[in-house]
């Protein structure tokens, strides 16, 4: 490709940006310079566009020219790839420009925002409270998932009913399952579904240690002119998560192993049992799709009566009328709500999923230690 046989295509910048017209491209060249916000890249999976920083450029040649002027009106998804769902950043662009991220739950975005940094701009779908396994997103979450460049979501059927929205966008954009390289092995079974595993893989902060190295992966592959940044904030952080699993573990260890027994309003928290040796009862199933049946109540009665189990579980996420009926009927003291599926106010201390965690364990900690301090709230 010769320098003198391109042409040079200005990309209007604010609300005209996707409004170039036939005059701006002169069909007859062999190849176009983008110069502006823009980068018309072809590969197997057709024309893409790519946003750059100004005054960045590159020198491409499409086949058809005459596509371009009304493909930019229509194309939005940013990206320039050989294949679709393998996006990255514009090499030359602006260290200044910043990754738009996407995020489905709070416990993700914090972690994207840790590793990415000052390179990215992270976004999290899902708020405090939120429950992800009954999530359906709304028209402005259609346009963030449609602005973002990288998306991050948990996998393991968390987010079910956005399954299809991910398989969609996957064919455009890069979407990235942050439990993706957990084994087999690594995963607890969903009891009641053959084939499928326990989606709240946060509880055990060792893997969730994992999941940190796969968003530093995908950081790096993204944007690899940063990929030393990414890394060196991947490994302050995975030294901040030794000791909050050892901090866990102490605290468990408060406990003798009798009592050391958690009953919650779903099962959301049997990673958290295996890893710091807690028999974990949820009074729903893994999904809170799933209702709390007569039997689940009563043998939840029968065991904590059994075990003399001196305090119970409500969360953030979940409603509480199964919880008080079985603490009612129980004698069982309702402790403190616990953070499942969602982290807490952004200003409270469980709004990173550091805090979420301590914040649990402690609950826990202190309520199985000492229940009659707790009765009457």
């Amino acid at each position: 490709m010769r320098e003198s046989k391109s042409t040079r295509l200005y990309a209007p910048h604010g609300p005209a940006a996707n409004s170039l017209t036939r005059e701006n491209v002169l069909l007859d060249q062999s190849a176009v310079q983008i110069t502006g916000e823009f980068v018309i890249c072809q590969g197997r999976a057709g024309f893409r566009k790519s946003r750059l920083t100004s005054g960045a450029s590159l020198l491409v040649k499409p086949a058809g020219l005459a596509k371009l002027a009304g493909w930019l009106t229509v194309m939005s998804l940013a990206g320039c790839s050989d294949a679709p769902g393998r996006t990255s950043v514009t090499p030359g662009s602006d260290s200044s420009s910043k990754i738009a991220v996407l995020a489905t739950t709070g416990m993700i975005a914090d972690a994207a925002r840790i590793v990415g940094g000052e390179q990215v701009e992270v976004t999290a779908l899902m708020g405090p409270g939120v429950d992800p396994h009954l999530y359906q997103p709304t028209a402005r979450d259609q346009g963030r998932l449609k602005g973002a460049q990288l998306i991050f979501y948990n996998g393991l059927h968390l987010e079910g009913r956005m399954v299809e929205v991910f398989e969609s966008l996957a064919a455009k954009k890069r979407v990235v399952a942050v439990s993706k390289d957990l084994r087999d092995d690594q995963l607890l079974a969903w009891q009641t579904s053959a084939g499928m595993h326990d989606p709240h893989i946060w509880f055990d902060v060792k893997l969730w240690q994992q999941v940190v190295r796969t968003m530093a992966t995908t950081y790096e592959e993204f944007d690899p002119p940063h990929s030393a940044d990414f890394r060196r904030r991947a490994q302050a952080y995975l030294a901040e998560l030794d000791d909050l699993d050892r901090y866990c573990r102490d605290r468990a260890g408060e406990l003798p192993a009798r009592q050391r027994v958690l009953i919650t309003s779903h099962d959301a928290f049997h990673y958290f049992g295996r890893a710091y040796g807690f028999d974990v009862v949820g009074i729903q199933g893994i999904s809170t799709e799933s209702e709390s049946g007569l039997r689940a109540l009563t043998d939840a009665v029968d065991l904590i009566r059994a075990r003399h189990i001196k305090a119970i579980f409500p969360e953030t996420s979940v409603p509480r009328a199964a919880i008080e009926r079985v603490a009612k009927d129980s004698g069982a003291v309702l402790g403190a709500e616990l953070y499942s599926d969602a982290l807490g106010a952004a200003d409270g201390p469980a709004g990173t999923y550091a805090g979420m965690i301590r914040t649990n364990i402690d609950h826990i900690a202190d309520a199985l230690q000492g229940a009659d301090s707790l009765r009457g709230q």
